[in-house]
This record gives C-alpha cells, sequence and structure tokens, in this order.
C-alpha cells in the first residue's frame, strides 16, 4: 500500500487552485522589463538590476491578478471553451469570494510596492491594470482594437522597464516592440479560430468579425515591420554611437531564425495561443532567445 500523502494537486487546495489562477507560466511575458536594463548596458550595475527584478516582480503580480480578474468577469464564457473550462473558477473548484479577496490584496501589494520603486514606473504599472481591466471588460470585444491592446500590454511592459531604471530607451527599439507584440497578438487570434473552429464567436464574439485570410495578412505586415523596425535600429546611427561598435547588425540571422520559426509553429504546428508556451516547449525558440541574448551581450558589453 502507497502511504505517501496526496500531493498538493490531488488535493486541489485553495492555494494550488489561486496559483494556478495567477498563471505562473505566463510570467515570462513580464521579462520584457528587463529590455531597457539590457540595452543600457547596466546589466552589472546592482542597484538598477534590483530596480529591474523589482519592476519584474510588481508586474508578475500584476498580470496574475488581471488574469484572476479576467476569469471572474469570462467565467461564464470560458465553460464554453475546450481548454478554459478546466480553469479552476470555470470548473467551480475555486470559491469565486477567496478569488475576490486575493485579487484585492495583489492588487494592492503590487500597486503599493510600484509606488516604491518610483512614480513613473508607478504610473504606467497603474496605466498597464485600467487597459487590462479595460480589455476584460470592453477592448476584447473591438475588432481589431482588441489586438492593439494586447499588444499595448507588452509595450507598456518594455515602457516600465526603462522608467524602472530611469533610462532612454531607443525609439526604434520601442516600434520593434509593437510590431512584435502585434505579431503574437494576431498569432493568438489566429490559434483561438482554429480551435474553436465554428463555435470561435460563441466563446468570444469579436472572433466572428476576423477570418484566417485576414489574420494572415496582419501577421505578413507586422512580420515585415518587425524584421525591418529591428535592422534599422541595429544600423542607426545613434545605435552605432551609443554602443560604440557597428556589429549588433549581426544578431539580425538570429532575429530572423526566431520570426520563422515562430511562423512554423503557427502555421505547421497550429500552436500561438500561448506565446510563453511556445517559448518554453519549442526548443529551437528558447535557442535562439538565448543564443539572442548572449550575442547581444557580447557586442555591447564586451
Amino acid at each position: 500500500m502507497n502511504h505517501s500523502l496526496p500531493s498538493v494537486v490531488e488535493m486541489k487546495s485553495p492555494l494550488y487552485l489561486i496559483l494556478v489562477s495567477m498563471r505562473p507560466k505566463q510570467w515570462l511575458k513580464n521579462g520584457l522589463v528587463f529590455v531597457a536594463l539590457l540595452f543600457s548596458r547596466n546589466v552589472f550595475d546592482s542597484g538598477m538590476l534590483a530596480l529591474s527584478i523589482g519592476a519584474f516582480l510588481v508586474f508578475c503580480l500584476l498580470s496574475s491578478g488581471v488574469y484572476i480578474f479576467n476569469d471572474l468577469v469570462d467565467v461564464e464564457r470560458d465553460r464554453r471553451h475546450p481548454l478554459k473550462a478546466k480553469r479552476p473558477l470555470a470548473s467551480g473548484k475555486l470559491d469565486p469570494l477567496l478569488a475576490k479577496i486575493v485579487l484585492a490584496f495583489i492588487l494592492a501589494a503590487s500597486l503599493t510596492a510600484a509606488f516604491f520603486i518610483n512614480l513613473s514606473f508607478a504610473a504606467i504599472a497603474l496605466g498597464y491594470l485600467i487597459l487590462q481591466m479595460g480589455y476584460s471588460k470592453l477592448l476584447k470585444d473591438l475588432v481589431i482594437i482588441d489586438v492593439f491592446s494586447i499588444a499595448a500590454g507588452f509595450f507598456l511592459r518594455v515602457m516600465a522597464g526603462a522608467k524602472a531604471i530611469d533610462v532612454p530607451i531607443s525609439s526604434w527599439l520601442l516600434i520593434c516592440t509593437i510590431f512584435v507584440s502585434l505579431f503574437l497578438g494576431l498569432g493568438k487570434r489566429r490559434h483561438e479560430i482554429l480551435l474553436m473552429k465554428e463555435e470561435a464567436g460563441n466563446h468570444r464574439k469579436v472572433l466572428n468579425e476576423y477570418n484566417l485570410g485576414l489574420l494572415d495578412q496582419m501577421m505578413s505586415i507586422v512580420t515585415a515591420g518587425t524584421v525591418i523596425s529591428y535592422s534599422l535600429y541595429t544600423l542607426s546611427p545613434e545605435t552605432i554611437s551609443k554602443f560604440r561598435t557597428e556589429n549588433l547588425w549581426l544578431t539580425i540571422p538570429i532575429v530572423l531564425y526566431g520570426v520563422f520559426r515562430y511562423l512554423y509553429v503557427i502555421y505547421q504546428k497550429g500552436k500561438g495561443g500561448h506565446p510563453e508556451l511556445v517559448f518554453f516547449e519549442d526548443r529551437h525558440i528558447l535557442a535562439s532567445i538565448l543564443l539572442y541574448v548572449f550575442v547581444v551581450g557580447l557586442i555591447i558589453y564586451f
């Protein structure tokens, strides 16, 4: 007889259910707050590194609160989704009252911590929270605006990282961030249509306004925009002057490979609904990200 204690998963404890609702796998997105730290050449500055880590933790809490809020708002809709129906609130395993109490605590703690970093960072964190709540209640039902809202969440993370350590960030890099964010958002919508098929509009009515042809055309535009804007960033006089090297263009092939591989995963594997899972599950994409960070660090630091 097996006398071992049941695992937390088997027990379905409230703590476990809350943790699942906080979506820790999606915290990878908050790594965007480190972009400014990397490209400002301050990775080895202990003070700035500490502030960036603090900013990352704040956004992990904020985004977790947003996920819980979204699950509370969408509980009935999620029950009609083949995957989201298994979420703690949609499945009925998590008490909505407990979720609301935890939500209030998370938001209060994260915003308080944000103000301790600095006011500019706190303002962006608050703006991110308002945007995400607006998305959950209204913006996700507005065609095209919904994708821009998703993209804005990524963009604000990059801006927040810059404000946390009080450094400027290149306009070209910000433009590239916008294109990448739109790319990920459109991939998410495409995956939802493929997954839900004729039931897509019942789960999210805005999906009735899209079709694969339209999404594919928009993805072509933002893919080209991503590659061109990043290439112009690496070749701009401002970048060359800042880093005192012209060699950053050597990272363009790595970026191209990462983009092409992600397109392969979307079109051939039928994934893309959860970018953070794609990054973890596809070792080629993960390797390209790690190689990119290594090469960028080598070029601009050494």
